[in-house]
């Protein structure tokens, strides 16, 4: 029971490790194939390249013998690169063939149109070329070849027809042929990669994988791991082995598009099973570059395996397409909307600020004129809690004063002095004094609080209009008349009253010292009040 427990741990730890490990590996290998048909017009310039320096040596040969080898160079370039031009160096080495004096290579020259014919799609064309030969004259070399292009041909003709008889007596050739090349092959790597095709043909696909595992770890060539990683797909789709079948599909379509081989079947099969697994993009993007190779190539068969079921991925990935757009246009008109929303908010945020600026605005002078006034009202406490304590020494000192008077006019009575009574009585020397005493009293509490009055009431008034008090007084009239102004007195009446002038002199002064007023006479005196 702990070994079963174990067991189970071990499985629920390492298989979503080893899965993911898996869908990681996938996934890199993807985007690796992405990235080389991205890059397939730069493997097709190198091919180019390699075809056009064969061409300008055959251009400079002379030798008959070395025109044919490198006609017969340009053939294996063309012949699953671009299969009208192979045929054309086919016709070119039969052309040279008479200058050789080898009519062994005749025969060789047969297989490789045939070869090419197969390519093309011209499959009975081809086996009739086959048919001219007779293979008990041909070297193992030739016969291997001759046994290839026979099997290569029953194969297309397997694939294309549709017809369930003619298939299985076509796939009854192809079997006969993998024998007979079998049995001339030597045993390599080749070998072996046909063999296993047998043992996949007869069910035996783990087999098979055996045999192209360990040919894989010893194989060299690269055309052969190619030949070897389509036959392990093939394996694993007898298996129903997807991912695995996936997986090696992928690397035989790397391998062809970076050597610039235009007949394959890897892509295609590989676009149908991306769109099987629901990633309709890849399988789009993979038919598409089979068709245009299979049309660049001229080649026949793998043409019509892609025209069978791109109709239907392209219905699909147009779908898709349509929903993409009408997603876009969903996210387009959601995003206008949330735009003009935007906007609506921003234009009336931007109302707001500018009244919430306003208001600032508003409250800061509010604030100024705020300060203004307390300060007024702090200068008008100021001035009150001076003059009331003023005023109230004031009222004790005359009190005091009138009562000393009281007391010297009583003792005048006491001692019958009538005469000097009536007399003290009819003096206004008392009430002189103490209205004197008063305005001084008045002018050291004014001074106090308005230390510089008088300068600046100065600088009101032109130069010779200006008024100074002399030595042995504080404030002169007219200073004295302005000073109440400036406590806010106005009144000419009151301050007649206050001063004891007349109603008429008040006037002269005010009228008089406002006509001495620099700039604006009709704002003298507010200009004073504002001192």
């Amino acid at each position: 029971m702990r070994n079963v427990t174990c067991y189970i741990l071990f499985f629920l730890l390492v298989y979503p490790l080893l899965s993911f490990a898996e869908h990681t590996d996938k996934k890199a290998i993807l985007k690796r194939l992405d990235d080389v048909i991205s890059r397939k017009e730069i493997f097709q310039i190198l091919k180019e390249r390699e075809i056009d320096s064969l061409k300008v040596q055959l251009a400079h040969a002379t030798d008959s013998s070395d025109k044919y080898r490198l006609c017969d160079a340009l053939f294996d370039a063309y012949v699953h690169y671009q299969a009208d031009s192979a045929l054309h160096y086919v016709h070119e080495r039969m052309d040279i063939l008479p200058q050789l004096n080898r009519p062994e290579l005749e025969d060789e020259i047969s297989i490789d149109r045939a070869t090419v014919m197969g390519v093309m799609g011209m499959y009975m064309e081809a086996i009739e070329q086959l048919k001219k030969i007779n293979p008990k004259i041909l070297n193992k070399e030739t016969l291997l070849s001759y046994y290839q292009t026979y099997r290569a041909c029953y194969g297309w003709l397997a694939d294309y027809t549709t017809n369930k008889e003619e298939k299985k007596k076509y796939l009854l050739e192809t079997e006969l042929y993998r024998d007979s090349i079998i049995s001339v092959m030597s045993p390599e790597t080749n070998r072996i990669i046909v063999a296993a095709e047998k043992c996949i043909v007869n069910g035996r696909a783990d087999t098979a994988l055996i045999m192209l595992n360990d040919a894989l770890k010893e194989v060299v060539d690269e055309r052969q791991k190619i030949f070897i990683y389509y036959t392990m797909s093939e394996a694993y789709h007898m298996k129903k082995d997807t991912e695995k079948e996936i997986y090696y599909l992928i690397l035989t379509a790397i391998a062809d598009l970076e050597s610039s081989v235009r007949e394959y079947a890897s892509l295609q099969k590989l676009a149908y099973l991306m769109y099987e697994q629901g990633d309709i993009d890849r399988a789009y993007k993979y038919l598409s570059c089979s068709m245009e190779d299979a049309v660049a190539c001229n080649a026949r068969l793998r043409f019509i395996e892609v025209t069978e079921f791109f109709p239907i991925i392209d219905k699909a990935y147009k779908l898709k397409e349509e929903k993409e757009r009408a997603v876009s246009r969903t996210m387009l008109i959601s995003v206008s909307l949330l735009s003009l929303f935007l906007l609506i908010a921003i234009f009336f945020l931007y109302r707001w600020m500018r009244k919430l600026s306003a208001m600032r605005r508003d409250l800061s002078l509010a604030n100024e004129q705020m300060l203004v006034v307390n300060k007024e009202l702090e200068q008008t406490g100021k001035i009150k809690e001076v003059y009331i304590a003023r005023y109230l020494d004031r009222c004790v000192n005359y009190l005091d004063k009138l009562e000393a008077y009281r007391r010297s006019l009583a003792k005048l009575a006491m001692a019958s002095r009538v005469e000097d009574l009536f007399k003290a009585i009819k003096s206004e020397q008392f009430i002189r004094d103490e209205r004197n005493e008063f305005y001084n009293e008045f002018d050291k509490a004014f001074l106090k609080l308005f230390p510089n009055f008088i300068s600046s009431f100065n600088n009101l008034l032109v130069e010779e209009g200006r008024v100074y008090p002399k030595s042995d007084e504080l404030l002169t009239t007219e200073l004295r008349i302005f000073a109440l102004i400036r406590l806010g007195v106005v009144d000419s009446n009151r301050i007649a009253h206050f001063l004891g002038y007349s109603l008429a002199t008040i006037y002269n002064y005010r009228s008089r010292m406002r006509n001495k007023a620099v700039g604006d006479k009709e704002r003298f005196e507010q200009n004073v009040m504002n001192l």
